[in-house]
């Protein structure tokens, strides 16, 4: 985002500064010193610079809250609110969410006077240059069934998702026995989550278990194999999640895991999405 701000306001002459954990707060320091315009931040660099004096927001007149359902999957709500309590009544606020659950609306209706709501209409889900596959498999036998998908299945590079950090570690720690694996989650400091993608991004490790955090926004190319661990909580999230592979003309391959807890979920991704999702030949009962 903050590249596209500098493209866009080198026209109108506006200083941009990037804030965010795992990156040298000095260099930070010399940029707001610069006294920029826009500053693009993660709740809790920004509120660190709060408290050491070395920004203000008093003066702010635009606040833009971007991915508010992701910031509240990742638990920076508290600091949100706390920043938009340190900037004027006056201000203009924009919030920009993917999906609405009560904790994003009552942000807004706390913090936005007569706000005006656009929404968009969701397009077609479509995942048309995938190869989706799902597997039927019991949920103590995961773990296990993992292990063998990894071993038989081409995989180059993986994303396996889960729905929550503890899961998200405990499968690491669990699959770590075997192979290096790499984790990304909204529990882990930006410089952390920045080091895992570096790392996924160059396969070292290939695999990479991670919460939905990752299954948005983030500029991942070459991810041959997209695994649904744990089933996604909806159609649009596995559409999120299923996108992260098949980019940019490559193909790609994504397989869902099936639990005896999911097939009202699994259900209403058959009824979207038809033949395209294709028994997995694996079986690991046999």
């Amino acid at each position: 985002m903050s590249d596209e701000l500098r493209a866009l306001g080198r026209f109108r002459n506006l200083g941009v500064v990037t804030l965010y954990g795992g990156q040298r707060i000095e260099r930070q320091f010399t940029d707001l010193r610069k006294r920029p315009h826009i500053a693009v931040a993660t709740p809790g660099r920004l509120l660190d610079h709060v408290q050491r004096g070395t920004i203000r927001l008093n003066s702010a007149t635009t606040v833009i809250l971007d991915e508010a359902d992701r910031m509240l999957d990742m638990g920076f709500l508290p600091d949100v609110s706390r920043i938009l309590a340190l900037t004027p009544a006056t201000r203009q606020t924009a919030l920009f969410s993917a999906t609405m659950p009560q904790a994003v609306r009552a942000i807004a209706d706390r913090q936005m006077r007569n706000p005006v709501w656009v929404r968009i209409a969701a397009s077609k889900p479509t995942v048309e240059t995938v190869t989706q596959f799902y597997l039927e498999v019991a949920e103590e036998d995961k773990v296990k069934a993992l292990r063998r998908l990894l071993r038989h299945e081409p995989i180059e590079s993986a994303l396996v998702f889960r729905r929550t950090q503890y899961r998200v570690d405990r499968l690491a720690k669990a699959l770590g026995r075997d192979q290096p694996v790499g984790v990304l989650h909204g529990g882990m400091r930006q410089g952390a989550r920045l080091a895992a993608l570096r790392a996924f991004e160059e396969r070292r490790p290939p695999i990479l278990i991670a919460t939905n955090v990752a299954s948005r926004g983030l500029d991942l190319p070459e991810i041959s194999h997209v695994i649904n661990f744990d089933m996604p909580e909806d159609v649009e999230t596995y559409v999120h999640r299923v996108g992260r592979t098949a980019r940019m003309g490559r193909a790609g391959t994504a397989i869902t895991f099936v639990g005896q807890h999911d097939i009202e979920m699994f259900d209403q991704l058959r009824r979207t999405f038809g033949a395209s999702l294709q028994r997995h030949p694996l079986n690991i009962y046999q």
